[in-house]
């Protein structure tokens, strides 16, 4: 289980739960036996008003029911009921015992006793009896006695009760915890906007803004945010010092060998050469560049911008060769890239429109459900489905009347899959010609290295 929400869910929910039964379990015990002290509570005042009863009517037993006034009492099989035996076994009873008479022990209980019993009719029912010795010097049997219906009900309303206010703990319990995991992972979320920030910015985190149990981890995250871009830095500089170090004696060669004597007969191979040369290096200074595009992935291009001053440069040269280019950018575009790699994919598509088109560019950039579309179209010859995945492999020219060495598109191709985006050619069906079709995401999830 990696994810500290799900963690401090299962953890606080299951520490929550232990909790929350042991303390249900110990209040339904207080409670049932908080229950059943009431219970006897009350046959004991039953029992204690039995036998003032009878203290007041020992000469005549038979009106002890004149002092105990519950109606339960005289209702039959109510529930709730008394006896007395006197000295010669003779039984005086409530009449809602009807004819029946409570299960006394034969052993003579000087204490009172409260225990449970049996009807005989199969009712169970909780008792109080007790031998007493009136004044007179006579002994008798006091026994009063009440259904166990009644305790029960008092349970089941008080497991009901119980019920409740369980049912209730554990909602507040598990909003609690999902508000605590919420704050306690606050400065995680909090760390990951920010080092995005940072990346945008170039702002270095401050430790003293998190808690001190995330604090050690910024001091770290800043100490490897700065080394990565230093290694991005030098890696792209060494980069540009190798095509500006190659390039430079490339272009003597290929200048000395148009000015040999005889170059009708080695121009040809050597320029050949020369241009097999200058591809491999451009496509390993492509590699070099795309190797490194995941580390700059967070900095913030502005595609609008970029859009109308490549229009602006690149109309200048279509003007000059008698060619229009037209441009429609929505305003505000914006992408996750560094400048360099979008201004070379945008550049690369641009400089082949400009190479094969007869008059019209036409390029939009807009919005799109994967992120940003960019659609450079042209009236040239275009490419034959059949030839289009060729055009996107380095090296491959399908056309060696024009000058280039074929790594336009495929570099293309090579930055846009290291940023997760992808390039389609297609036919244009406005202008007739080539329409590349560029998706670059606004913030790719995962790159390709």
């Amino acid at each position: 289980m990696r994810s500290l929400r799900r963690r401090a869910w299962v953890s606080g929910g299951l520490v929550s739960l232990i909790a929350v039964t042991t303390g249900v379990l110990l209040l339904y015990s207080f409670l049932e036996s908080e229950a059943l002290q009431r219970f006897d509570l009350s046959l004991r005042e039953r029992h204690t008003q039995a036998v003032v009863a009878l203290s007041r009517f020992a000469d005549d037993p038979a009106r002890v029911d004149e002092v105990l006034l519950d109606p339960e009492y005289d209702r039959p099989a109510s529930g709730r009921y008394w006896q007395v035996v006197g000295p010669d076994g003779e039984i005086y009873a409530s009449a809602s015992l009807l004819e029946a008479t409570l299960p006394l022990s034969n052993e003579a209980a000087p204490d009172l006793a409260i225990h449970d019993a049996q009807g005989a009719d199969g009712e169970p029912y909780r008792m109080a009896h007790q031998v007493i010795t009136l004044e007179d010097g006579t002994r008798w049997e006091v026994a009063v006695a009440m259904a166990l219906a009644g305790l029960e009900l008092d349970r089941a309303e008080a497991r009901r009760s119980l019920a409740v206010a369980f049912s209730l703990m554990v909602l507040v319990g598990l909003a609690g915890m999902v508000a605590q995991t919420a704050i306690m992972l606050r400065p995680i979320r909090r760390l990951r906007q920010d080092v995005a920030h940072r990346w945008e910015k170039g702002e270095v985190l401050d430790s003293s803004d998190y808690p001190e149990e995330v604090a050690p981890l910024v001091d770290d995250i800043n100490y490897l945010l700065q080394r990565n871009l230093e290694i991005v830095r030098r890696s792209r500089q060494q980069a540009a010092d190798l095509a500006h170090a190659l390039k430079t004696p490339s272009a003597i060669l290929r200048n000395e060998i148009m000015l040999l004597p005889d170059r009708e007969q080695v121009a040809g191979r050597a320029l050949d050469a020369l241009d097999r040369l200058d591809a491999q290096l451009a496509r390993s200074l492509a590699r070099i560049r795309t190797s490194n595009t995941a580390e700059a992935s967070n900095i913030r291009t502005d595609v609008t911008a970029t859009v109308q001053r490549f229009s602006r440069m690149f109309s200048k040269l279509a003007a000059n060769a008698d060619k229009a280019l037209t441009v429609e950018a929505t305003p505000g575009l914006s992408l996750r890239a560094d400048p360099q790699d979008f201004e070379e994919v945008l550049g690369n598509i641009l400089d082949n429109a400009l190479k094969w088109s007869r008059t019209r560019i036409v390029v939009t950039a807009r919005n799109h459900a994967r992120g940003i579309e960019i659609l450079v179209q042209d009236d040239g010859p275009g490419i034959p489905e059949e030839e289009r995945s060729a055009a996107l492999v380095s090296g491959k020219r399908l056309d060696a009347s024009v000058p280039g060495a074929g790594l336009g598109l495929a570099i293309t191709a090579e930055l846009l899959k290291a940023y997760g985006g992808k390039i389609e050619l297609q036919r244009s069906e406005d202008l007739g010609g080539l329409a590349v079709l560029v998706i670059w995401p606004t913030a790719p999830t995962q790159l390709a290295g």
